[in-house]
């Protein structure tokens, strides 16, 4: 298992003028319809239109979006004040009063608010990176897990074919040797058993297999995509360490870097706290005409409040409490995933031995005895009830094989989803 380096953010550039919106979709857009779906589909066509397509993903990035915009907003000036005031109007001394206009108030922000306000805005454009990268990796690893449910069950449903196949030619010669009186009235219906045995299993699964496609289309994120036939490896699952793939998760999985995102985020938010304390400072400029004595004048004022009761001791003690959520939140999550990635690992380890038990001891064992007893019986040495024995020995290996391949690949394919395997299964390099 190769350990993939921190997938990288967003843009994050304190540069307002760098930062680019994110395009929405119209109604329209989102209406059209999309190209032809393909008769067959591999999972890489699927991985790859969910990413493109699924509205988790779409969602999340648009979030990225609205976080730029308040880390934009956080860092603007406070706009100026303009006023106009006329005084003393129908004085007898002047009538025309003292006229103020116009009056220009601008607030001077001190103690470096703007830029503390925006290292909180900043921390917040970064969690909402990581949460798009964490949707992407959570419909990713949704997709191959669902995939491979449902390519499990159209494997179960060739070999079933198989098996009904086998069946029918196994009743058509019971009763071929029930003729020449070769064997008992008693072997042949256990073989008419075998066969509707078979016949009401794969009936099951023809009804099963269009709602497993049907919810491989929805986790995909169209639930009217024609998901047809798929096709895909499936001997042999990826293998993985269950160590080595906890500290690749704890170290780069998108939730466990944002809840240390959530830490940063909080002691600038402690810093950008205690910084309102520092009070800002109000500049004013006037031009005042006087009618009374037909002067010009200018007026220059400067206030800013006194912190006396409010010191914003309140604000600063709740980040300071937060600060110690966002500090625990970090082992939470971290204790989440290494549960969720313990509770795949677990259907995994044991559906990947069990199938590979049964693909290298069990099945071929099976087969060479159904091979042996059936080249026994037409020697004379058998009779037909161990050849049927024999038969439903291969049938229940090969089935069993099969539903342990696929509880496999489902759980690796959330292993994958949990270690942000971009390219999956692991392919050998190629030319």
């Amino acid at each position: 298992m190769t350990i993939p380096a921190p997938p990288p953010l967003s843009a994050l550039a304190r540069d307002p003028a760098t930062i680019q919106p994110v395009r929405h979709e119209t109604a329209e857009e989102q209406a059209a319809p999309g190209p032809a779906a393909p008769a067959v589909f591999g999972l890489d066509d699927l991985v790859r239109f969910a990413v493109e397509r699924n509205p988790r993903v779409a969602r999340a990035a648009i979030a990225v979006d609205a976080a730029q915009g308040r880390y934009v907003q956080a860092g603007l000036y406070p706009n100026p004040d303009l006023a106009l005031a006329w005084d003393e109007i129908g004085d007898r001394t002047g009538a025309g009063g003292i006229l103020t206009a116009p009056r220009v108030t601008q607030t001077i922000v001190t103690g470096r608010k703007l830029t503390l306000a925006q290292a909180v805005a900043g921390r917040e454009v970064d969690q909402a990176a990581l949460d798009v990268l964490a949707e992407r990796f959570a419909v990713i690893g949704s997709v191959r897990a669902e995939f491979y449910d449902a390519y499990a069950l159209q494997q179960r449903r060739e070999i079933l074919a198989e098996l009904v196949r086998l069946a029918e030619q196994g009743v058509e010669q019971g009763k071929a040797l029930l003729a020449a009186e070769r064997v008992a009235r008693l072997d042949l219906v256990q073989l008419e058993v075998e066969l509707e045995r078979y016949r009401a299993e794969a009936r099951a699964v023809e009804r099963e297999l269009p709602a497993a496609y049907q919810r491989l289309a929805a986790v995909a994120g169209d639930p009217r995509l024609p998901v047809g036939r798929l096709t895909g490896p499936f001997d042999a699952p990826p293998a993985y360490d269950l160590d080595a793939a906890r500290e690749v998760l704890l170290a780069y999985h998108p939730q466990a870097r944002s809840a240390r995102v959530g830490v940063e985020r909080a002691q600038a938010a402690i810093r950008a706290a205690e910084a309102q304390v520092i009070p800002n400072v109000a500049l004013t400029g006037a031009y005042i005409r006087q009618y009374e004595n037909q002067s010009h004048d200018a007026a220059v004022g400067l206030s800013a409040p006194i912190p006396v009761w409010n010191r914003n001791q309140g604000n600063v003690r709740a980040a300071r409490a937060e600060l110690g959520m966002a500090v625990q939140n970090v082992g939470r999550v971290e204790n989440d995933l290494a549960d969720r990635l313990a509770a795949a690992f677990r259907g995994y380890a044991a559906a990947r031995e069990r199938a590979e038990n049964y693909r290298t001891r069990v099945v071929p064992r099976a087969e060479e005895t159904y091979k042996l007893s059936m080249e026994a019986f037409r020697g004379g040495q058998f009779e037909y009830l161990r050849v049927i024995q024999a038969q439903r020995a291969v049938a229940e290996a090969r089935l069993e094989l099969n539903r342990s391949l696929g509880d496999a690949w489902r759980a690796a394919g959330e292993i994958s989803g949990l270690l942000l395997e971009e390219a999956w299964p692991e392919r050998p390099p190629g030319p």
